[in-house]
C-alpha cells in the first residue's frame, strides 16, 4: 500500500559528467522487479538518484530518476526494448536534466477525505489552477472505512504557493468546495521533516 506522508525533498548535487533521464517501468506484479531494475541501472554504473513506486491494481509501477554516463545512458535506450521483454516489463526512458533547487515559494501540504465519488481530483485541482498554484506531489487512496466498509478516498497532495498567491483566498475556495462536494478539506504549511 502507498505511504501517503510527505517526503522530505532534498536538493541533489549535480553531477557534470552524467547524464540524467526519467526511467518508467509498468507490468504485471511479480517478487523482484525493484532489483531486477536496480540491477539494469547498476550494470551500467548508474544511480538512482529519485523514485516512485506503487502497486495498482494488479500492476506494479515505478517512476525513477537515473543518472549514468551519457555513453551508458545510450546504450541503455538503444537496448531498452530487449531488457523490457526479459523483464516482463513495458519500460520507457526519457532524458531530462539535473535535478534542480526547490521552486521558490511556500510549500503546503493539502489533504482530502471523503467518501469515494468520482471528480474530487478534478474539482480540487481546479481550484489550484485557478490560483496557479504548482502541485509538486499527489497520492490517492481508496479503502474501506471502519465498521461501515464504505469506499473512502484520501487525497494528499504537495503543493507550492506563490509570494503572490492568498492564502486566505484560497482557503476560502477550499471551504466553499468542502460545502459543495461534502469533503473534509486540510491546509497547512508544510515541515522540513516527514510527519509521524
Amino acid at each position: 500500500m502507498p505511504s501517503l506522508k510527505p517526503k522530505a525533498k532534498a536538493t541533489l548535487p549535480c553531477m557534470s559528467t552524467s547524464s540524467f533521464a526519467v526511467l518508467t517501468a509498468i507490468g504485471p506484479d511479480r517478487v523482484g522487479i525493484v532489483d531486477d531494475l536496480a540491477g539494469l541501472v547498476a550494470a551500467r554504473g548508474g544511480n538512482i538518484e529519485e523514485s516512485k513506486m506503487a502497486i495498482l491494481g494488479g500492476e506494479f509501477a515505478a517512476v525513477m530518476l537515473v543518472s549514468l554516463a551519457p555513453s551508458h545512458l545510450d546504450t541503455l535506450m538503444a537496448s531498452l526494448a530487449d531488457q523490457g521483454k526479459a523483464l516482463g516489463l513495458r519500460l520507457e526512458l526519457k532524458q531530462t536534466h539535473a535535478p534542480a533547487a526547490l521552486r521558490e515559494g511556500r510549500p503546503y501540504i493539502l489533504e482530502s477525505v471523503s467518501l469515494d465519488t468520482p471528480g474530487i481530483v478534478l474539482a480540487v485541482t481546479a481550484v489550484l489552477k485557478a490560483h496557479g498554484i504548482n502541485i509538486e506531489e499527489l497520492e490517492t487512496l481508496t479503502q474501506p472505512a471502519p465498521w461501515t466498509g464504505a469506499p473512502m478516498f484520501r487525497m494528499r497532495a504537495t503543493i507550492i504557493l506563490g509570494p503572490k498567491v492568498p492564502v486566505a483566498q484560497l482557503k476560502a475556495d477550499l471551504a466553499q468546495l468542502e460545502a459543495d462536494k461534502d469533503l473534509d478539506i486540510s491546509l497547512k504549511p508544510a515541515l522540513a521533516a516527514p510527519l509521524e
